[in-house]
């Protein structure tokens, strides 16, 4: 239950204009994937002047992990907030936005009560909406019994060359594995959902398909083979399938699996294409296993007709808590504590507080399955505005989230003896 004494206590307690310059100045360090370490060292004074006693770690070099605690009062549960330091690249922001406030995409600005920036909702308005909460306690004076921790970790962006492959997830499981670090009882990862509770997420694989055959000039077809042909007809058989999927098993939270082609390229200069190439992405539903799936797709691509010449290569490069991808993972909707956040969720914002289904994957897997945490997302944000050049996070959600998270924090690790009122 909510103790509306201690609700009260938080709404007066809080200081908005600090909530929000806390926000601002995390926007401000650029941390494209593979320069996290600019944000770490903020996040170090951060934590370090909320009394976290931070430590990091390098999980490449140059590429730090950071993390902290707060130890309760008396025995009571590990609560863990995790999120990434990585945002994704830059490119074309200033320039859409020439001449405008929002030019810069570090500048943070505050535009009709939303704040504008790379990384403002993916997930820098979680990771200061978690800390703030701390702060938010120790300004209404109330001390926990339990232990609230923070994990901070870099390189769960794709986009850049050779990076995000959750190399600093792989490092902070490890390190609970180790013991360096303490195994928390439920985690929270900070990606945006609008504040809504989501208990569940998709799984997906990305593979690229290599079709060649023989190139020849245009006037003597007939000595070549048609690698635009064959990739027709792989074309086809993955669209066929694709409506199998999309008609099958739906999950109650993220619906039915999927397969989309993103990409083709192929062709020849006047002469028969000797070579095109296919990307494809494949999600999959809560209860689906990667090994399965790709063996399906496989037998889908190599059951397509094609003419003799014509050679199939298929690659996997997006491994992520899998060789293949990244696994779907729930945990029960009912599971007490993702019913209690939803719960102080909604004391706050009304709106939110809803129990869901994450449509994109993050690294709750690596905490569910490796460590045996059970873990959700809820954040303040918006995704669909994720890594465009409209991202941005509203400001009231923001400091709502600041004030349920604090209420979470009492409602799941509890309060000191004779701290309640």
């Amino acid at each position: 239950m909510i103790n509306e004494t201690i609700n009260s206590k938080l709404r007066a307690a809080q200081d908005n204009l600090a909530d929000v310059e806390l926000l601002q100045a995390a926007i401000g360090k650029q941390s494209i994937t593979g320069s996290e370490a600019n944000f770490v060292k903020h996040l170090q004074e951060v934590l370090a002047v909320t009394g976290l006693e931070p430590i990091t770690g390098e999980f490449l070099p140059g590429r730090p992990n950071i993390w902290g605690q707060r130890k309760g009062s008396e025995p009571g549960p590990n609560l863990m907030f995790v999120g990434h330091t990585d945002t994704v690249n830059v490119q074309g922001w200033s320039e859409a936005w020439a001449g405008q406030t929002r030019e810069n995409p570090f500048g943070a600005v505050e535009i009709d009560g939303e704040i504008w920036g790379r990384g403002a909702c993916d997930l820098k308005a979680g990771i200061c909406a978690s800390l703030a909460a701390l702060r938010l306690l120790d300004a209404a004076n109330i001390k926990l019994r339990g232990q609230v921790s923070f994990a901070f970790i870099g390189d769960e962006e794709s986009g850049e060359p050779g990076l995000g492959v959750s190399a600093g997830a792989k490092d902070l499981v490890q390190r609970v594995k180790q013991g360096e670090i303490s195994t928390p009882d439920f985690a929270i990862y900070v990606e945006p959902t609008k504040l809504n509770v989501y208990t569940a997420q998709i799984g997906f694989f990305i593979a690229d398909i290599k079709v060649t055959g023989k190139s020849a000039y245009f006037g003597t077809p007939e000595d070549g083979v048609d690698a635009l042909k064959a990739s027709h007809k792989i074309l086809s058989a993955l669209w066929q399938h694709e409506e199998e999927l999309t008609s099958g098993p739906a999950h109650d939270f993220v619906g039915p699996s999927g397969i989309l082609v993103t990409d083709i390229k192929g062709g020849g200069y006047i002469a028969v294409p000797g070579q095109c190439s296919l990307s494809v992405i494949r999600k999959l539903r809560p209860g689906e296993e990667l090994d399965k799936a790709v063996a399906q797709f496989e037998e889908v691509v190599n059951s397509a007709d094609l003419s003799d010449g014509i050679s199939v290569e298929m690659e996997y490069p997006a491994g992520r808590d899998h060789p293949f991808g990244g696994s779907p993972v729930e945990i029960d909707p009912n599971h007490d504590a993702a019913r209690l956040l939803a719960e102080c969720v909604q004391q706050e914002h009304p709106s939110g507080g809803q129990i869901g289904g994450a449509p994109y994957w993050s690294e709750a897997p690596f905490l569910v399955n490796e460590i045996g945490c059970p873990t959700v997302y809820c954040a303040p944000g918006d995704i669909s505005v994720a890594h465009t050049f409209n991202e941005r996070v509203n400001v009231d959600e923001y400091l709502a989230a600041v004030r349920s998270f604090a209420l979470f924090m009492v409602a799941y690790c509890g309060t000191e003896t004779g701290n309640e009122e």
